[in-house]
């Protein structure tokens, strides 16, 4: 639609659109339908049975085979069936749903008709008192009885199921026309009015100002609303906290990458107006550490970024195992550099289907923040485990440990234990191992080290596509 025939029809859109009062009124429409439906096949049912077994023919006829025995002139016997030939066809004619009309037929005792309908057909001498014949390719039920004077007998057409439906269904349409409109005008306005709150609640949140993460504030009397405003008053409660972690986060990195900054201007500036050639290397020296501290820093923050987005990747079978071991060789030059023994314990293979960029982050500031506060000399022992259900991924050392007051702190942002402050680090190692290990479905915690001494983080992680039974 042109946006010349939108401004033209401006309401037709609204129309197209599917309500709640509109599908209300049509289930209602639809409940009627189906009323409409099971009363309509009820009667056809009962019509059917009827018009199997038929007792309304047989006891009419013997009411008047009875009546006539009374009569003992044969033409005022004759005369008596036709005037109630002629009143029961007038009454027939009068309902308007019965089909045709009767024919009728007095024989005496010896079998001589003394008054026969137009167009009455013979019947069978040895017929049941109730049978059905075919007149003229039409359905009749046919009865016949013999008395001590007179012989009665009736031709009744059967009305056809077609005829049946057809009148049945439209005098039912009748009644449901007629209690329609009390049907759905209580439901139109019971929906409006239930509705109301809700559009209540709607303006309530459309009011409130950009950034406004307050609770809603909206009191509902109706007992199905109170659901929804508590979803909606715990999801601003979540979003208020996850905005001020991360005020609290950007104004710490900010803190965190002004001191490399500053560092790198001061050296650059001491470089500039060195002297002598051993002050100009001091200098140079120190720039370096300040480049390479605010460079791992950069790297660890958009780390940290990118695991923040809770869209995880798309999971690959790997070689877990052999991942592992191609990560540990990448800490292995650090691990040298302060005679660390650095131990892994592990299947020869491990094939699994996990999230890489994930499981390399934990691997990698799990064992540097091993080697990095861990003791010279010490030992350095991975521990890696898994099955068809859940991955685990467990670092241990022998180093001066973590203060159990302290533990709790350790995967927050920027967190420094007072034993690490003289150690080179941002804080966000165990950070991004948690938020890794939450993308993954996972989760980290604090474990004992080795022999008794140090610590260990243990992160365990179910395998994508495993369905618990």
């Amino acid at each position: 639609m042109s946006a010349r025939s939108a401004a033209r029809w401006p309401a037709l859109g609204g129309l197209t659109q599917p309500t709640l009062q509109r599908r209300s009124v049509a289930f209602v429409l639809l409940a009627f339908f189906l009323v409409w439906a099971v009363l309509l096949g009820y009667m056809y049912h009962q019509n059917q049975r009827a018009v199997a077994l038929e007792p309304h023919l047989e006891k009419f006829g013997d009411a008047l085979g009875e009546a006539l025995e009374d009569i003992a002139d044969p033409a005022g016997a004759a005369a008596a069936l036709q005037a109630t030939e002629r009143w029961t066809n007038v009454r027939r004619r009068q309902i308007g749903r019965l089909p045709g009309q009767l024919q009728f037929q007095l024989l005496d005792a010896q079998g001589r008709s003394l008054y026969a309908s137009p167009g009455m057909k013979a019947m069978p001498p040895d017929m049941a008192a109730v049978a059905s014949v075919d007149v003229d390719g039409q359905p009749h039920h046919a009865y016949q009885r013999t008395r001590e004077r007179w012989t009665v007998r009736v031709l009744a057409p059967v009305r056809t199921a077609e005829a049946f439906l057809v009148y049945n269904s439209r005098f039912i349409v009748e009644y449901l026309l007629l209690a329609m409109p009390f049907v759905l005008v209580p439901v139109w306005l019971s929906v409006r009015n239930g509705l109301r709150p809700l559009q209540q609640l709607a303006d309530a949140i459309a009011r409130r100002k950009a950034g406004d993460l307050s609770p809603v504030g909206f009191a509902p009397r109706h007992q199905e609303l109170k659901p929804l405003v508590g979803a909606l008053d715990a999801l601003l409660d979540r979003l208020r906290r996850e905005v001020e972690r991360e005020r609290v986060f950007v104004q710490d990195a900010a803190h965190e990458i002004r001191t490399p900054l500053a560092v790198i201007t001061a050296q650059a500036h001491a470089m500039a107006n060195a002297p002598a050639v051993p002050e100009r290397r001091q200098a140079h020296k120190l720039l370096n550490l300040a480049i390479a501290r605010a460079s791992h820093l950069s790297q660890q923050l958009l780390l940290l970024a990118t695991l923040d987005d809770t869209r995880p990747a798309g999971a690959r079978r790997i070689d877990v195992a052999q991942a592992v071991r191609e990560l540990l060789a990448q800490a292995a030059p650090a691990a040298m550099a302060r005679d660390i023994e650095l131990s892994l314990d592990a299947p020869d293979s491990l094939w699994l289907p996990v999230d890489e960029p994930a499981l390399e982050s934990i691997v990698l500031n799990l064992v540097d923040n091993a080697v990095r506060y861990g003791r010279g000399g010490g030992s350095v022992a991975v521990t890696l485990q898994g099955d068809e259900e859940r991955l685990s991924v467990h670092v241990r050392d022998d180093g001066p440990g973590i203060p159990a007051a302290e533990q709790p702190q350790v995967f927050e942002r920027f967190h420094r234990g007072a034993s690490g402050q003289d150690v080179p680090g941002s804080g966000l190692g165990l950070a991004i191992v948690r938020q890794a290990a939450t993308r993954m479905g996972g989760h980290a915690s604090v474990t004992g080290g080795l022999g008794g001494r140090g610590v260990g983080f243990l992160v365990s992680v179910p395998v994508p596509g495993f369905v618990a039974r």
